[in-house]
């Protein structure tokens, strides 16, 4: 699968149906480099406490493991640092800075030292404003007949990703869909020995 492909991907409205088997190898596989290539690689320490809240909110544990426990964080790190291009990394860290200005603004601290009722208050705010960024988006690829190559609002973005993230994760795919994760290759037929 190529680069453009997977960017389309994450772009499209309904992103976990979508998946082919191929880009759900693709995605396992980035899973499972995060613990070969450990540490930050486009995020900061405090836009990765930022990004952490924010996905363990969206989905968070409940008698399952949520994202944080499934490391949707490192997962969104890895996916800035490699897959996106520069422009759209940088909105979407935009969009993060702009999380702690409006925090400040509204609360006087930042998002990650808000209570958990007033995290959710700002978050509610931009989700809200990315329902509308989606209804634009789907209109302007209407009218352009061209897909976008990656959403347009950060929020829109952090979801996506937070969802793609947890659900190819072995905790989100085995423990919360309870499905098994099919291995990538298959050994071929092995002989059977001791058979008289």
């Amino acid at each position: 699968m190529e680069r453009r492909e997977v960017l389309k991907l994450l772009a499209s409205a309904a992103v976990l149906p979508a998946l082919t088997p191929d880009a759900f190898s693709m995605f396992r596989s980035i899973h499972a480099g995060l613990a070969e290539a450990p540490g930050l690689k486009a995020l900061n320490s405090h836009q990765d406490a930022t990004v952490t809240i924010i996905a363990e909110l969206i989905l968070p544990q409940t008698d399952t493991p949520g994202a944080k426990a499934a490391k949707v964080n490192e997962f969104i790190d890895l996916i800035l640092a490699e897959w996106y291009d520069d422009a759209t990394t940088a909105r979407f860290l935009a969009g993060l800075a702009d999380v702690d200005q409006r925090s400040e603004k509204l609360f006087g601290k930042q998002f990650v030292d808000c209570t958990n009722a007033q995290q959710l208050q700002l978050m509610k705010v931009l989700d809200d404003e990315a329902a509308v960024a989606r209804k634009q988006q789907a209109t302007a690829e209407a009218i352009s007949r061209k897909p976008a190559i990656a959403p347009l609002n950060f929020f829109g973005m952090m979801k996506k990703l937070t969802l793609l993230g947890y659900y190819t994760s072995q905790v989100g795919f085995e423990v919360e869909l309870h499905k098994s994760i099919i291995p990538s290759s298959h050994a071929g037929c092995v002989a059977i020995t001791g058979v008289a």
